[in-house]
């Protein structure tokens, strides 16, 4: 099983969304969480100023990325927390024998540090993935594509726990399984996924079909 980390593991996307909106609101580009979420939700902090961009003809100052991730992490050891049922799953994975690894568009050290001020940071050892580690993040299916040759997987055996638009679309080219988690995204734009959830607890009680069958269709039948 391949998790994202932020808005699937731990909760940073609330987090980092509410700062992005506050400080490009600073900067003269009026933005609200809800359209923080909307805009720019699972992405990269490069394509963020990309579509900012494109969306309002503003050039952000050279070290506003700098500023932001100081920021967000100050903001992080303060307030980051694991998401909700994230232990129970990973209890439930390891009772079946099923392995698991993180694949991020965040890169592999940012995603470290926030397991570590989480607690989940001994359970994942070793299996983390940034996309640093890869020529083309999401919605490129490269890092799911990775995952799956680190586990010597058939990149069709692995499912896929995504809170993105952008994710979705990648486990979607990887020829992976893929269910959408609605925690923060709304569920309409994750309706490519295979199936979409509203948090990890409805995903405790499918676990044994999912790893069992072949696909996530066949575990639905």
């Amino acid at each position: 099983m391949v998790f994202d980390n932020s808005g699937v593991l731990v909760d940073s996307e609330t987090l980092g969304n509410r700062l992005l909106a506050e400080m490009l609101t600073t900067e003269g580009v009026a933005t609200t969480f809800a359209d923080a979420v909307t805009h720019y939700l699972g992405k990269s902090l490069a394509d963020v100023l990309t579509t900012v961009r494109r969306r309002t003809g503003t050039g952000l100052p050279d070290d506003f990325g700098a500023r932001f991730h100081t920021r967000l992490f100050d903001v992080f050891e303060r307030e980051l927390t694991a998401m909700r049922g994230v232990h129970e799953v990973l209890d439930d994975l390891d009772d079946l024998g099923v392995p698991y690894c993180v694949a991020s568009n965040d890169t592999a050290d940012r995603v470290r540090v926030t397991l570590g001020l989480t607690g989940l940071d001994r359970r994942l050892a070793g299996r983390v993935l940034g996309a640093d580690l890869v020529a083309r993040p999401k919605p490129a299916p490269d890092l799911f594509l990775l995952a799956a040759e680190r586990f010597g997987v058939a990149p069709g055996e692995c499912l896929v726990i995504e809170d993105s638009p952008r994710g979705v679309t990648a486990a979607r080219a990887a020829g992976a399984t893929v269910l959408g988690l609605a925690s923060l995204t709304p569920r309409a734009r994750l309706a490519d996924a295979h199936r979409v959830l509203g948090s990890l607890t409805e995903l405790r009680p499918l676990l044994p079909a999912l790893c069992t069958a072949p696909n996530f269709l066949e575990a639905r039948a």
